[in-house]
């Protein structure tokens, strides 16, 4: 019996022994072969060698292969570019090799997938698997206009995309706009926020050198703003409303974009507004200088060249732009006015014309001291859809500064310094500066404060005095003028 065991084993470990052999030989042969084939065999030849033996094998997988170039021509591949942003929010513990760079116009490092390695997606319950490939160009001819490190690395760069074949509407219809739309809003947050002015030289060259930027480093949040709750949250929602009806737009037929009027005393935090809506957007802010335009067709180019999710920005609005009626009512034939040719008609027509159309998500906000200076055109929805009216600080305002600037809630002096605010016309921006005086003693900070609200009273009540006595004496003047005459 012990006999039979032992040659059974034996046969068994001679079996073993010849499929380890035969593995090793196949091993070797091809490796044999494959080293032969670097060495010897061109690499476009190469390569058609290994794409037909796929391509046998291909037929019995069930897995179809989706193939997305760098550069369709030499155009960007918007869906490359999309999808190499968003495999970099899917990297797993088990990828070995990432590539990582910190572009200038983006506020955090850009992480992206390295050639050759497997990055694994699970979408609506569907596995995916993406992988890079890059081929090296042997031919010191390449060159891409469009890359211009083409020429120093002479590769091409696709992403390979593999699933079950069943999968295949799906992956087309909904997954890869799922990545363009994720990967946008990815790129918009990553992105630093920047300002742009007019650059006057180069306003006739190229459209997109029309502006001249530099990065935008405003802290002003909706949360740091003396704005009175309700305001802020109307804000903030009717923004967001605005970003996620694109197709609501399309289907009622109106350009995608929002007026917004800020209008109130100077200092009321106009500006800071903006720059709130800015970063809350994460929208570039373009500042459009209407007097440094010649004529209405500047206004039109600069309407081309203001790139979609953008806030397009008109300071003092009342200050720069008049209508060509009101010019010649009250006669002003200055050479400053004859020179100054962008109209009232022309502003409508960039703010709500058919060159209004031209562009996609864009806010655009006119701020004034003097509402009541502007025309009625303007006016109306449709051009300035929301009026925020930026008062002087309120008890609201003022217990939100304090929390700001002074990281309090509550104090005994609170209730003083909330009965003068209401006494006495007061911006945010003077509470703000009295509050930033000495932040270490809170006490005396806002006796400090309180101190300056009573004097502001106390100038306000003797300016009216001097002012009554003065329409007394103008009275009297004219009454004894009348008797003499």
């Amino acid at each position: 019996m012990s006999f039979f065991s032992s040659s059974s084993a034996d046969s068994h470990l001679a079996t073993a022994k010849t499929v380890l052999t035969t593995a090793a030989s196949v091993a070797a042969t091809a490796m044999l072969v494959r080293s032969v084939a670097n060495e010897f065999l061109p690499g476009e030849l190469r390569d058609y060698i290994l794409g037909g033996i796929r391509s046998i094998f291909s037929r019995f997988s069930s897995e179809l292969t989706i193939v997305i170039d760098e550069f369709e021509g030499l155009v960007n591949n918007q869906i490359y570019e999309s999808a190499e942003t968003y495999l970099g929010t899917k990297i797993s513990p088990s990828t070995q090799r990432l590539k990582v760079s910190k572009p200038d116009a983006e506020k955090a490092f850009s992480v992206t997938v390295e050639r050759d390695q497997t990055i694994t997606d699970v979408f609506n319950g569907v596995k995916l698997n993406w992988v890079l490939i890059c081929h090296h160009v042997e031919t010191t001819n390449f060159h891409n206009p469009r890359d211009l490190n083409s020429t120093l690395k002479s590769e091409v760069r696709s992403m390979e995309l593999t699933f079950h074949k069943k999968h295949k509407d799906m992956v087309l219809n909904t997954y890869l706009p799922f990545i363009l739309k994720e990967a946008k809003s990815l790129k918009q947050e990553a992105k630093a926020l920047r300002i742009f002015t007019l650059d006057q030289q180069n306003m006739y060259g190229n459209y997109s050198e029309a502006w001249l930027g530099i990065n935008l480093d405003h802290p002003s949040t909706f949360d740091t703003l003396a704005l009175d709750s309700e305001t802020k949250e109307f804000v903030m929602e009717d923004l967001k409303r605005f970003v996620k009806r694109k197709e609501y737009y399309r289907k009622v037929g109106k350009a995608w974009k929002r007026g917004y009027l800020l209008y109130g005393p100077p200092g009321t935090g106009k500006s800071s507004l903006i720059a709130a809506m800015a970063n809350y957007l994460h929208f570039d802010i373009y500042d459009l200088e209407l007097t440094e335009l010649n004529y209405n067709s500047e206004l039109r180019r600069l309407l081309i060249s203001t790139p979609n999710r953008s806030i397009v920005v008109v300071e003092d609005i009342d200050c720069t732009i008049q209508s060509q009626d009101r010019l010649a009512e009250s006669g002003e034939t200055s050479g400053n006015h004859e020179r100054q040719q962008v109209t009232l008609s022309g502003l409508l027509n960039f703010i709500d014309g058919l060159w209004s159309s031209c562009g996609d998500e864009r806010i655009i906000v006119f701020t004034t001291n003097h509402k009541d200076k502007l025309d009625p055109a303007l006016l109306r929805p449709g051009r300035m859809d929301v009026h925020i009216h930026m008062s002087y600080c309120t008890p609201c305002g003022f217990r939100q500064l304090a929390a700001i600037y002074l990281g309090i809630k509550e104090h005994l002096l609170f209730g003083e310094i909330e009965e003068a605010i209401q006494e006495t016309q007061v911006t945010p921006a003077e509470v703000a500066e009295q509050l930033l005086k000495s932040s270490d003693n809170i006490e005396t900070t806002l006796k400090g404060l309180l101190d300056f609200l009573r004097k502001k009273k106390e100038n306000k009540e003797e300016q009216q005095r001097k002012q009554k006595e003065d329409g007394d004496k103008k009275d009297d003047n004219d009454e004894k003028k009348i008797v003499i005459e």
